[in-house]
């Protein structure tokens, strides 16, 4: 799994959510991790995941291409999870 992105979204969002994408790229090797609900955007299939980065839990959205050892991973947006968010993770 390779990951990528934009570096202006990347800049914009570590601005705007205090997270960096190279942070982010660390929540899917939580071996815990737990996958949002994929929503469709300008007809762009979106995925989610949430998971555990230093001991702050770390929302992710990204799209993915190729498969196996050729996949990647477009990182879309990264954030801290919101409170509500952490107690549904918790719960599972």
């Amino acid at each position: 799994m390779r990951f990528e992105w934009d570096p202006r979204k990347a800049e914009s969002n570590l601005r705007k959510h205090d997270v960096s994408f190279q942070l982010a790229s660390q929540a899917f090797f939580d071996p815990f991790v737990r996958y949002g609900p994929i929503t469709f955007v300008g007809g762009e299939e979106r995925w989610s995941v949430f998971g555990e980065v230093a001991g702050t839990l770390i929302y992710v959205a990204f799209t993915t291409s190729g498969e196996g050892d050729e996949e990647r991973v477009r990182i879309i947006s990264a954030r801290r999870a919101t409170g509500s968010e952490r107690r549904e993770f918790e719960r599972r």
